[in-house]
């Protein structure tokens, strides 16, 4: 049954699938009041708490303590009501790279009792207008250097009411900031329900028709009393560092949410190519790290080189499957384990995991506190230990479709069903097998694309490489690999012959690539997400 809410605007709540539809959660040891905004308990709670003078975040050349973002927040939140005309429940867009300043407006808009819906900065006017259209956007806030595409956006469609620059490089020199330093830095915050809606989050789908995700505010905070709390065990003396997008709920919890819910220190990076963290994480001894597996392939060798890469004490893996090589040179190298996990946008960050203390190589690990999980077959049956089906799983957090759109395909008797293949051990460990379109039928045979890649990547010409099933006349579909060779190797047919060998060498040689490309470089995600599609429909 859901509280009373705080929104004048009640879009939000109207659009909410209907409540039959929704999963089962599971809420226990998850106490929060009634009455909670998430942006206050990131903010001015901290400071009450006595983080005042920590430093909060770190981007673009300077620093912002917990009082100076508590306040900041306040005056943004001043001006978006008092000048823009900011009711709570009015959806607003945040257009940003990952700086201090887009943290700041997600944060005040929060404050305000928005829904926020955070973007990349890569998207483009018709990809903008599918958000607007969708979640019936009122307000943008947009960083001015990304300016163009919002406002070929915002020309043609009469819902985006009010579309504003912020300055993304913290100088305060745009229109919402001078609105914001005539403000006072006190703010009463919109005394939200635990159970309104925060945070709208767009899948990243590769059909070109992304679906929205509606998560409460105390959903927020969830992932980070759960995740954060039992698995990364963050303290105050943590500093972050990362690849992903702050408008992906992976960024925004890894980077954000996390480091600000414990009274740690995030640093932002704008353009976070490894050469630039390997830099922060050297210049500001970060201790938790969020990228993807290639990173920390390209972290590796730079540590070759004569980085220090020595302070990091969490490295966390997600987005892309982790390799069992890249996991066992950075265990060889570091002595630290990588965790490797899994989450979805639908379930807001990571609900599978390994942990310091149990890890396994070619492994996702166990359930998160408060997260239960199950490998199914299409009947919805559990299957037994040791055969791969369809993940099931839920907790505290689940799906919420804006509208409803596919929720009876996601949810299905109370349970999450993520599109992922995984085999349950019999020690109750998860292994990833593929996303079940990345399943590979041969000659009658199942094969897993993931597990073709671990066995190229353990080849020393092998830089990177993504498998993909093509359709063949005889065998139904057979293994490519498309593949980046390491410097000095030659992409000609004895590499091609010595690739093959290898893999059959090292897993059931039916699985082996019948067709090898070599290619420059892989399309990839702004998270660094290889794109099989895109090698799919070429």
């Amino acid at each position: 049954m859901l509280t009373r809410s705080a929104h004048t605007d009640t879009f939000a709540r109207d659009k909410l699938p209907a409540p039959e539809t929704w999963p089962d959660f599971m809420l226990d040891g998850f106490d929060y009041p009634d009455r909670l905004n998430a942006g206050v308990e990131l903010t001015d709670a901290m400071v009450s708490r006595g983080f005042g003078d920590h430093t909060a975040l770190i981007g673009n050349g300077r620093r912002r303590t917990y009082k100076e973002l508590a306040d900041w927040t306040n005056r943004l939140a001043n001006a978006l009501v008092d000048d823009l005309g900011l009711k709570p429940g009015n959806r607003v867009l945040i257009r940003s790279a990952n700086n201090p300043a887009m943290v700041a407006c997600w944060l005040a808009a929060t404050k305000a009792g928005a829904v926020v819906v955070n973007s990349m900065p890569m998207l483009r006017a018709a990809e903008l207008t599918k958000y607007v259209e969708k979640a019936q956007i009122t307000h943008a806030l947009c960083d001015t250097r990304l300016m163009d595409e919002l406002t070929a956006c915002a020309k043609d469609i009469d819902i985006l009411q009010k579309v504003v620059g912020f300055d993304g490089t913290s100088n305060h020199d745009a229109e919402l900031d001078r609105l914001a330093l005539e403000k006072t830095v006190q703010f009463d915050a919109v005394e939200t329900a635990a159970d309104d809606v925060a945070l709208i989050g767009f899948t990243s789908g590769s059909t070109g028709n992304p679906k929205a995700t509606m998560h409460f505010h105390r959903d927020l905070l969830i992932i980070a009393d759960g995740y954060a709390r039992e698995v990364l065990k963050v303290t105050p003396d943590d500093t972050f560092v990362g690849s992903p997008p702050l408008a992906f709920t992976f960024g925004l919890g890894g980077l954000a949410i996390f480091p600000l819910r414990f009274g740690a220190t995030a640093t932002l990076l704008e353009n976070a190519a490894p050469p630039n963290m390997v830099e922060i994480i050297e210049t500001y001894r970060a201790t938790v790290c969020f990228t993807a597996p290639t990173a920390y392939r390209a972290m590796l060798q730079a540590m070759e080189e004569g980085a220090d890469l020595s302070s990091l004490r969490a490295a966390v893996s997600a987005g892309e499957t982790l390799p069992a090589p890249v996991y066992e040179a950075w265990q060889a190298k570091t002595g630290k384990p990588m965790l490797d996990g899994i989450g979805a946008t639908e379930m807001l960050h990571i609900f599978l995991t390994n942990r310091f203390e149990d890890h396994r190589p070619a492994c996702t690990g166990k359930p998160v506190k408060g997260y239960e999980a199950k490998v199914i077959g299409p009947d919805g049956a559990e299957l037994p230990r040791g055969e791969v089906g369809r993940l099931a799983m839920r907790g505290p957090t689940g799906c919420r479709y804006l509208g409803g759109e596919k929720q009876n395909e996601y949810v299905q008797d109370g349970w999450n069903i993520s599109g992922d293949a995984f085999l349950q051990d019999q020690d109750g460990y998860f292994h990833f097998a593929a996303r079940n379109d990345d399943m590979i039928i041969s000659s009658g045979y199942n094969i897993a694309g993931p597990e073709v890649e671990a066995a190229l990547l353990a080849h020393d010409a092998v830089s990177e490489c993504a498998v993909i099933g093509v359709p063949d006349e005889e065998r139904g579909a057979i293994v490519q690999a498309h593949v980046v060779l390491t410097e000095n190797t030659n992409p000609d047919g004895a590499t091609t012959k010595a690739l093959q060998d290898h893999v059959k060498s090292v897993i059931a040689p039916y699985k082996y690539p019948r067709s090898v490309i070599f290619t420059d470089a892989l399309p990839k995600t702004e998270t660094g997400k290889i794109q099989r599609f895109r090698l799919r429909d070429a």
